[in-house]
């Protein structure tokens, strides 16, 4: 699946924070004189020193090989989830799916932060503005001064469509849209809320992946980006249970196949721990990678656009905190 070329580094920030989700590369074409570069790893934590879920408050930059930097570091008690991405007009975006107690009891829908290229807040979107519930997961599509950010919200099992335009000032909400619901959820004793997470958009048939975990299946939502109406959960292109184990994040390669990440949480496998899984959106499996000897330590995944005839590839071990970056030759599709 992946080339033996690749680097592991801490994700655990001064702080001492841990349990990375999200993953992003920041863009070319992103601003400089920020903290952060075109190029630059970004993981965020959802658990802090102490190992509360739902707590963590950090967005480190990776340093291969040496300790991460600090580039955002929040008010006690955010809980940053897998949602977390970068707009190459020079913003952050990160989901917030907090607890008081690191239960799923004290469970909050949470917010979304929009940070600058110096890791200060610009604009807080509440439940009310964004039409979310426990932002867990999100993808975008960026077109420099507009983009489209699909979040999953795992609280109420839906999917919404933010329309965004972005200049010098900041990001704006222009629009909320329910696109898909319906997709399962609950509290889990170790992974605090299983429901629908990863998602990966394929601008050129206009067609939302969606990971539901619960389902342990890959759905198509179809026209998600433009649709104003709710498709409901959309059609299963993926189901395999010999494959599949509790699937959350979710990403789109260069080769045009999708990886997602199992995390362990339904139907688990001890033979199969903490596996990344290759497929194609016609549902046909083409590989598997674990990140973890243990179970559970998968999580967030992220691809860079090619460059030089390679990508790199970027996969979260939450149970070790560290981060693996591969180097793929692109002319190999990917693999």
């Amino acid at each position: 699946m992946l080339p033996p070329s690749f680097v592991t580094s801490s994700t655990v920030p001064a702080n001492g924070d841990i349990n990375p989700y999200g993953v992003a590369f920041v863009p070319d074409g992103f601003p400089r004189f920020g903290t952060v570069a075109a190029g630059n790893l970004l993981v965020s934590n959802f658990n802090n020193a102490q190992n509360a879920q739902g707590t963590g408050t950090t967005i480190v930059k990776i340093v291969p090989n040496d300790k991460p930097v600090t580039f955002f570091q929040g008010a006690p008690g955010l809980g940053l989830s897998t949602a977390l991405g970068v707009l190459k007009g020079g913003f952050v975006l990160v989901g917030s799916v907090p607890t008081t107690d690191g239960t799923f009891k004290t469970i909050q829908p949470g917010v979304l932060l929009v940070l600058n290229r110096t890791g200060s807040i610009v604009a807080q979107w509440t439940p009310a503005k964004a039409k979310i519930d426990g932002p867990w997961d999100l993808t975008i599509f960026d077109q420099g001064d507009r983009a489209k950010v699909f979040v999953s919200n795992v609280l109420n099992g839906t999917v919404v469509r933010l329309d965004v335009s972005v200049d010098d000032d900041g990001v704006h909400l222009n629009r909320a849209t329910q696109i898909a619901s319906g997709y399962p959820l609950r509290g889990d004793p170790s992974a605090l809320v299983v429901g629908p997470t990863g998602l990966a958009y394929d601008p050129q048939r206009d067609v939302l992946y969606v990971a539901s975990t619960v389902d342990n299946a890959i759905f198509a939502v179809f026209g998600a980006g433009y649709s104003q109406h709710d498709g409901g959960k959309g059609a299963v292109i993926y189901a395999d249970n010999a494959h599949l184990h509790g699937p959350i994040a979710l990403t789109l390669g260069p080769n045009g196949h999708l990886f997602v990440a199992n995390g362990d949480a339904i139907n688990s496998d001890p033979k199969q721990p903490s596996e990344i899984v290759e497929f194609t959106p016609q549902g046909r499996f083409v590989a598997q990678l674990p990140v973890d000897p243990a179970q559970a330590g998968a999580f967030g995944l992220a691809f860079t656009e090619p460059r030089q005839e390679f990508v790199r590839f970027a996969a979260v071990d939450d149970n070790t905190n560290t981060v693996t970056v591969w180097k793929v030759p692109f002319e190999n599709g990917g693999q």
